[in-house]
């Protein structure tokens, strides 16, 4: 079914709908991911955009209930070169398109992937709308022009859970008292305490695999919703505090930013992505918009301390500002090799530290699970 993607600056590709008639809209992005379309689709990461895939065949090996990041597809549209029906992998469970057919995503393909991107890369990622029903190519420009700026917006609140819960086994539990009733966030909660650490978990857009990774350090991991203030977390007393992943702005995120703040130096704190942004504006940095973001598997990363290079996962449209971390406190530990931006610090004044890339993934030679070692290493030098 013959599609437009309509970009704000006036630029329209031509394509085709592999899932029915639709329209979608969102700021458009790419991901330079070799593999791992399904872990993209369901990473809160990437709420409120049209992601375009650069490698260009999507789709062989199918979908499966495992590898999902979240409960639910996050994107809001999906951009391909060539999309494969036939999938071939045994974990398969369903297609792809099937995948985003039932949850109403849409997903084009026969679009000119090298030359959005390039022009992405140029003119920075934009406004864009999805179409099958918009024929005249003017029209469409001026709906993408319509769509709400990412600048500016908070979705954080948009993707994070609803209640508090307990990760357990690999898979949420949640925090149910007799007859259904509300659980009081207590120190109470705990389970293993002693045996394993008590961590709070805050969810801007967290992913699974980010909390099987701090189970499998030796976390028990409460998860609760970003607006949690610091008062609950005070209550459940843990012994270390995880700052999530997320989309969007990070500035209007005001009331984690309080939060945060207010628990400086109260616990070890570990920040991912939005979460290290936010623990930035909570020093007292700034942040700002990047021109296209760094999407992707294979992102480098130069470690300071070490001189090692490791190749990351990453998603973010934001960074910190190093230049306004220069007085407060703070040792910059990692930068991108590509655009020399800031992809970690750690406070020298706080238990503290942050890195903008996703730790779980391990898409290089150097596994950058180490992380979680080191936060396990604060919260034992707290205890």
């Amino acid at each position: 079914m013959e599609a437009i993607l309509a970009l704000e600056d006036g630029r329209t590709f031509a394509c085709r709908s592999f899932t029915g008639p639709g329209e979608a809209q969102g700021e458009v992005v790419f991901n330079t991911s070799m593999t791992g379309y399904q872990e993209v689709l369901t990473d809160p990461s990437y709420r409120g955009q049209l992601v375009t895939m650069t490698y260009p065949l999507v789709g062989n090996y199918g979908v499966n209930p495992e590898d999902v990041e979240s409960a639910r597809i996050q994107v809001a549209g999906f951009i391909v070169k060539e999309y494969q029906p036939h999938h071939s992998n045994f974990r398969a469970t369903d297609s792809l398109a099937a995948y985003l057919q039932a949850q109403g995503i849409m997903g084009v393909e026969d679009l000119d992937t090298r030359a959005l991107t390039r022009h992405i890369r140029t003119a920075g990622a934009m406004r864009a709308v999805l179409s099958t029903a918009l024929r005249d190519p003017a029209a469409a420009v001026d709906r993408a022009r319509g769509i709400p700026s990412m600048v500016g917006l908070d979705l954080a609140s948009a993707v994070t859970a609803g209640e508090a819960y307990r990760w357990t086994d690999g898979r949420p539990e949640p925090l149910v008292g007799e007859g259904g009733a509300p659980v009081p966030l207590t120190a109470a909660l705990w389970r293993h305490r002693g045996r394993r650490w008590a961590v709070v978990a805050f969810d801007f857009g967290l992913k699974y695999n980010i909390l099987r990774c701090l189970e499998a350090t030796g976390c028990e991991v409460l998860v609760v919703p970003a607006a949690t203030d610091a008062a609950t977390v005070r209550n459940l007393a843990p012994d270390g505090i995880f700052l999530s992943n997320g989309p969007g702005d990070p500035e209007p995120v005001t009331y984690a930013i309080a939060t945060i703040r207010q628990l400086l130096g109260y616990r070890p704190m570990f920040g991912i992505c939005l979460g290290h942004q936010l623990l930035g504006l909570a020093l007292g940095g700034r942040t700002y918009k990047l021109k296209f973001g760094h999407r992707g598997a294979n992102q480098p990363v130069k470690h300071l301390p070490s001189g090692r290079i490791e190749i990351t996962s990453q998603n973010h449209g934001f960074a910190v500002d190093p230049d306004s971390l220069a007085d407060k406190d703070v040792e910059i530990t990692h930068v991108n090799l590509n655009d020399n931006t800031l992809e970690g610090f750690r406070s020298l004044r706080y238990p503290l530290y942050a890195v903008q890339y996703h730790p779980e993934a391990s898409p290089g030679p150097h596994d950058a699970r180490y992380l979680f070692v080191e936060f396990e290493r604060l919260m034992r030098a707290q205890r």
